[in-house]
Parts: C-alpha cells; sequence; structure tokens
C-alpha cells in the first residue's frame, strides 16, 4: 500500500491568523508573541536564520515570510502590543540563501504594489543565488493604507491586476531560453504595456514556484489556472475535502493534471505530553494572545460601542449592538449566549468565541490527524504557523519523527529545488519521490 506523503512549510511565529473566520473580527493577537522574551527582534537577521535552520532540519519544502502589512487599526490607532516594523522579505531570503542548502525561500508580495520586470528581476535573483528555491506567494490587497503608502488609492480589479502580474512576470522568464539566449519579450494588457529584453539567465528551476492563498471562487480559479501551491485556511475534515476536490476538478479545464496543484492548509499546533496537558497550554496561548485592549476591541467592532472605559473583566455590554447587518447582530448573539451559558468576562468570552488553534493534542496525536488529512483527500499538506516562539522547534523534535515512522514524510532530501520538493512541473529535472 502506498503511503501519501505529506508537504510541510512553516511561517514565523505569530504570521497571520491562520485559522480566524467570523467569529474573529478583530484580527486579534498574533503580534503578542514578539513581545516576548524568546522571540528575538523582528529585524535581527539571527531570529531568521534560527528559524530557517530549524524548518531544514525538519525537511521542510519551504519558509514562508509575508509582507509587512499595515498595523491593525481600530477607531485610527493600532492594536497594542502590536511592535512597528518588519524587513522586506525578499532581501531576508537572499540573506537566508546562503546559510541554508535545500530549505525552500518563498515571500508574499502584493501585486498591487508590483511591476512585472522589477518583481521577476528580484524573484529571478533570489532562485538564483539560492540555486532554484525561490517562492512567490501573489497577493491582491486592494487595502486603501497599503495604496498609500505606494502613491495610489488602489486598483478596482486587484484580482485581475494579480493573475496579469503572474502572466506578464512568467512571460519574463520564459523569454531566456535554457540555453542562456535572451530573447525580446512584450507584454500589452489592461495593466501593464511592457517590451524589451529579460536581464537574467534562466534559473534553475525555469522559474520561481508560484504561490496562491484564499477560499472564494476568485481565488480557487486563478489557482487552478496557474499557481503552484493554493493555501487556504483549516476547515474540519469533511468541508475540507470538498475544497479539495473542487480546486483539483479544476484543474483540467487548463490541460493541468491533479499533482500540478498542491493545497496546504493553513494551521495552529499545541502540543503536551498528554490531552488535558495539550488543553491548558491552548488555553493558556489564547489568554496571552488576547490581551484586554483587544478584547474590548473585538466587542466594540460588533457593538459598535466605544467601551474605552469599559471593565474587560466586567460582563458584555447589556445594550444590543447597534449594528442593523444580520450577521453582527447575530454574532453578538451567541457571544452573549456563550457568556451567559458559561459565566464568562467580556474577555473571557473573546478568548473562548476567537481564534481556536488547529490541532491540540500528544504529538502521536497529531502526526496521526495530520496523516488523516492527506490520506482522506481533504489537503496535500500543511503550513505551520507557530503561536509561540519555540512552536516550530517543538514541531520538529515531536511531530516530524513520528511522521517519519508512518513513511508520511520524507526523511531527506532527494531533489535540490523547491520544485523537486513539492513534485509539481516546470523547468527542472530532479526528482524529491
Amino acid at each position: 500500500m502506498t503511503v501519501r506523503q505529506l508537504h510541510l512549510a512553516a511561517a514565523p511565529p505569530g504570521a497571520g491568523r491562520p485559522d480566524a473566520g467570523a467569529d474573529d473580527p478583530a484580527g486579534l493577537g498574533p503580534d503578542a508573541v514578539w513581545a516576548g522574551t524568546r522571540a528575538g527582534s523582528r529585524i535581527a537577521f539571527a531570529a531568521y536564520e534560527r528559524l530557517a535552520g530549524t524548518a531544514e532540519r525538519g525537511l521542510f519544502d519551504f519558509l514562508l515570510l509575508d509582507e509587512e502589512p499595515p498595523l491593525p487599526e481600530h477607531r485610527g490607532r493600532p492594536h497594542e502590543p502590536a511592535p512597528a516594523g518588519g524587513p522586506e522579505p525578499v532581501a531576508v531570503l537572499n540573506a537566508l540563501a546562503g546559510v541554508t542548502t535545500r530549505l525552500g525561500l518563498a515571500a508574499t508580495v502584493n501585486a498591487a504594489c508590483a511591476q512585472p520586470y522589477e518583481l521577476a528581476r528580484r524573484l529571478a535573483t533570489l532562485d538564483h543565488l539560492s540555486a532554484g528555491r525561490a517562492g512567490w506567494r501573489v497577493t491582491a490587497s486592494a487595502d486603501p493604507r497599503t495604496g498609500a503608502d505606494h502613491r495610489f488609492a488602489g486598483h478596482p480589479d486587484p484580482y485581475g491586476r494579480a493573475t496579469e502580474l503572474v502572466l506578464a512576470a512568467r512571460k519574463l522568464w520564459d523569454s531566456v531560453t535554457p540555453e542562456g539566449v535572451p530573447r525580446p519579450f512584450a507584454h500589452r494588457g489592461r495593466h501593464f504595456d511592457i517590451a524589451g529584453e529579460f536581464g537574467l539567465p534562466r534559473s534553475p528551476q525555469g522559474h520561481p514556484v508560484v504561490i496562491r492563498s484564499g477560499e472564494s471562487e476568485r481565488a480557487r480559479e486563478p489557482a487552478a489556472a496557474w499557481a503552484d501551491v493554493l493555501l487556504v485556511r483549516h476547515a474540519p475534515p469533511e468541508p475540507a475535502r470538498a475544497r479539495y476536490a473542487d480546486v483539483k476538478r479544476r484543474l483540467a479545464a487548463y490541460g493541468r493534471a491533479p499533482g500540478d496543484l498542491k493545497v496546504m492548509s493553513r494551521i495552529t499546533v499545541v502540543l503536551g505530553d498528554t490531552a488535558a496537558e495539550a488543553r491548558e497550554r491552548a488555553a493558556g496561548i489564547r489568554r496571552l494572545l488576547i490581551t484586554p485592549r483587544h478584547a474590548l476591541c473585538a466587542v466594540e467592532r460588533i457593538w459598535g460601542t466605544d467601551l474605552s472605559g469599559y471593565d474587560p473583566d466586567g460582563p458584555l455590554p447589556r445594550t444590543e449592538p447597534r449594528a442593523r447587518d444580520r450577521r453582527t447582530r447575530a454574532l453578538a448573539a451567541r457571544w452573549r449566549a456563550l457568556a451567559e451559558d458559561k459565566g464568562l468576562s467580556l474577555r473571557e468570552t473573546v478568548i473562548e468565541a476567537s481564534g481556536r488553534q488547529s490541532f491540540v493534542g500528544t504529538p502521536g496525536t497529531v502526526a496521526a490527524e495530520l496523516h488523516r488529512y492527506a490520506e482522506e483527500g481533504a489537503a496535500d499538506g500543511f503550513l505551520l504557523a507557530p503561536q509561540l516562539p519555540d512552536g516550530l522547534e517543538e514541531f520538529v523534535d515531536r511531530v516530524v519523527p513520528l511522521l517519519q515512522e508512518r513513511s508520511a514524510f520524507r526523511t531527506e532530501y532527494r531533489g535540490g529545488t523547491l520544485r523537486s520538493h513539492l513534485g509539481v512541473p516546470g523547468g527542472t529535472t530532479d526528482d524529491d519521490g
């Protein structure tokens, strides 16, 4: 019997909210982990070197670094304790290329802020410096604060611009033959009109791996057309299987095989020596990430009421929410029922309702659950976004060996490029098995 092998990737501690959903309206908490003494500086290279070294020791497919988004705001003020600033991801990955040998190196670049030639050259440079290990997660943010940073007010068609940017970048990369002969390129579309010659040779893997993320139709269809990896929010097994089947079904329309696109779920993991210990640790992490101010911000967003003088350890507001939309009022009703049923304070209610961890349990239980997701066709792999600074190390030391015992994860790198790790086509002949 052939056992399906998982694909694993890593993000820095506190990166994004992989499991945030409708019950997490404030985008609470991930920056809190950087306030801890063990997290290190967000700008110091040593922190990223340690992270990449751990991921490579664990034989992960790639490390993903996100762009620094605008600080989350509420009533015009940043949430505390969000520390300002983070390094540009491609620059960090260029440095990491010199201290790693096999780990894939992927950066998030917002399509709303990029131009084809400049972007293609940056990513091709990373691909050369890393000997074919570069990846690009393309996002299509229309956030007006991001637009203001780049002196535009936002694009009316960010998703169309993202697709055209990918196609233009690939045209640039493919304009150089495998023998290194440059050919003139030209692209004229709705968003870009460029022509000339590309200034770098073809990279070892043809061109960088392209990663898309999202749940909606406007994410799934472009992913089926041109992405190598689709990142999705973690979901229970049944809806995850339905989503996986839907994405894979779309590939045939573009002349692609099911294995040409890997579906990877963003997850958090909390481990314990016993199930009870894991649950206790998970509850403690939620309390750490959701500060009293974060809790007040979350309730203010739902109730539409200024709670700046409110006690977060007191009850939820007794008044009805000012919001008129049915979804917000229904959410407020669920939170009120939860608080009354369990006798929870305002902050305790937000902690209970928001930001559940994806997998909580012993290393053996977590390894079995991850394997089951792959075997049952719910995901090809997982992007681990640790909630605490030592989360990746703990996963590598305690879960990866158990996956290897199940033959569900590699015991060595066999190929040299990111495409070989993922097993996706695109200009490389080495095979990771």
